[in-house]
């Protein structure tokens, strides 16, 4: 295989069963995982910014990325449910291309959450500010309430304390127990759901609605220009984040009560419920108050979050405001069709519901890191389970503490973009692993299979490649930068006390009958 050090099915299940997570997940609780990251900062926060790159656009950038997802959700599912442990994209590649680039997927993967993580932490806090000026009339200082580093932020900041605070409860809350957490995103996303679902039904039936408003329907065309991020296809490459989150459910196929049927399930579930209701919200936004992009003086549209867009969006009047122009687009929605009250409740919804993003991503982020421990590639201490909670609690605090710090300190600007760009890697991983394994293991039992796979993977692939070159341009270029670190961490480090490059193994292969489940 490819560089060597592939670690076989049966060494990564009997791995799993000696130290094994506790299986407390159903398949409902699996689709609300999958619900409650996904529906987040993409619906609430980016609709706008996903606007100013497609206008009426907005509805094909969502389909476009909800097609690619699915597709990827088909093979996450066969690999999911044939090899139910932690790890996520990272373990299936490592059971098929070899450890160096398991390493770098798991790599990625830490990028991708952690980022995101940060990011949401930063949104709920200015979430926070805005709804305490709102309701109370005073807020945080700057100086506690804003990153010194943050791009486009308050100025004069030295921490942004509500966001290390959220943080921090969320992963305290993912360090007492995996069912305390998915009872509380259960709570979360019913608010969630619910705020959503009003909206559709407030701004479809609604007399404001008119087919005027999408045209013309692609101001900036279908494809913007590799590295510009504009265009239908660049909205795509970016509100892909909204959709980041369903492959967080893969990584709980450990804690999962029959995770061959289950997860399959929670997958593809999720990410069905989310495109529809992603391209509903759009189309309610956009048939109301309009979403055209303002446009620069060469005819294009100006950049999501530049000054110049900020310098446009300051002359108009508050009752005027495009929606382009809103950081709390979908409230600003109803409050511009006469549902002021019901478009401050929505408000709050978003600022309640945000944390169960940032415990779905923190839940993803430590499970990736937790097995990459177990497999020796990170410090081994890392992988210990609590004797009462049942929880990886060492990497758990270790990266509540690292996003809590990047929420503090560093910017923001484009974090969703650079979250991108680690998960299509991994999504494109993915898809290769699986039509690996249907050569290398073509007798291995699948509870589920990837219809059309000599279609679906490749289309994938295509994919994920497709919006990784339609990410604006500083965006791509953190994904190599960020390999290059991980692969000088892995040599330096990581190859020298990986587990399967010493000859450790938890059971010889002929102790295990071929490619036994863990139940």
């Amino acid at each position: 295989m490819i560089f060597g050090r592939v670690k076989s099915l049966d060494a990564i299940l009997a791995t799993a069963e000696k130290k094994s997570l506790h299986r407390t997940l159903g398949a409902f609780q699996l689709m609300l995982f999958g619900i409650g990251c996904v529906i987040g900062t993409g619906i609430f926060v980016l609709t706008a910014a996903g606007a100013q790159k497609a206008g009426p656009g907005l509805m094909l950038a969502f389909a476009i990325a909800g097609l690619i997802c699915i597709v990827a959700a088909l093979c996450y599912a066969e690999i999911a449910a044939m090899i139910p442990v932690a790890g996520s994209a990272y373990t299936y590649t490592y059971a098929t291309m070899g450890e160096v680039l398991a390493w770098t997927v798991g790599w990625a993967l830490v990028l991708e959450y952690a980022v995101a993580a940060s990011a949401v932490s930063v949104g709920w806090s200015g979430y926070l500010n805005g709804l305490l000026m709102e309701f109370f009339g005073f807020q945080f200082p700057a100086a506690l309430a804003g990153a010194p580093l943050a791009l486009g932020g308050i100025e004069g900041g030295i921490i942004n304390l509500p966001a290390v605070f959220i943080a921090l409860l969320m992963t305290w809350l993912l360090m007492i127990g995996t069912t305390e957490s998915a009872r509380v995103n259960a709570v979360l996303v019913a608010i969630k759901v619910t705020a959503l679902t009003a909206f559709i039904a407030l701004t479809l039936p609604s007399e404001a609605f008119s087919t005027d408003n999408f045209n013309p329907f692609l101001p900036a065309g279908v494809f913007g220009g590799f590295g510009s991020g504009l265009g239908a296809v660049g909205a795509a490459a970016t509100i892909f984040f909204a959709y980041v989150g369903f492959d967080a459910v893969s990584t709980a196929a450990e804690e999962t009560k029959n995770p061959q049927r289950n997860v399959p399930i929670g997958l593809i579930g999720s990410l069905l419920f989310c495109t529809v209701f992603y391209i509903l919200v759009a189309a309610g936004a956009v048939g109301t108050v309009g979403g055209q992009p303002i446009m620069g003086p060469n005819g294009i549209p100006f950049p999501a979050g530049s000054e110049e867009l900020a310098r446009q969006c300051a002359t108009f009047a508050a009752n005027e405001l495009p929606l382009v122009c809103s950081n709390e687009a979908l409230a600003h929605v109803l409050r511009q069709i006469g549902w002021s009250g019901v478009g401050n409740m929505l408000g709050i919804a978003a600022f309640v519901a945000l944390p169960s993003v940032i415990l779905i991503l923190l839940f993803g982020q430590t499970r990736v890191a937790f097995v990459m421990s177990r497999d020796g590639l990170l410090p081994e201490s890392w992988s210990k389970v609590h004797p009462k909670w049942k929880t990886p609690h060492v990497i758990t605090a270790i990266t509540g503490v690292a996003v809590a710090f990047a929420a503090a300190f560093l910017p923001v600007g484009k974090l969703a973009d650079i979250a991108n760009a680690g998960t299509l890697y991994a999504f494109m991983m993915v898809a290769i692993a699986v039509m690996v394994l249907r050569k290398t293991a073509p007798n291995t039992p699948r509870a589920f299979k990837t219809p059309v796979l000599w279609l679906i993977g490749p289309l994938t692939i295509a994919g994920t490649v497709f919006l990784f070159l339609n990410l604006p341009f500083e965006a791509m270029i953190v994904l190599p930068v960020w390999a290059v670190i991980g692969l000088i961490f892995y040599f330096l480090y990581s190859r020298s006390r990986s587990h399967l490059g010493r000859g450790i193994v938890e059971v010889h292969e002929d102790e295990l009958e071929p490619h036994s489940p863990i139940n």
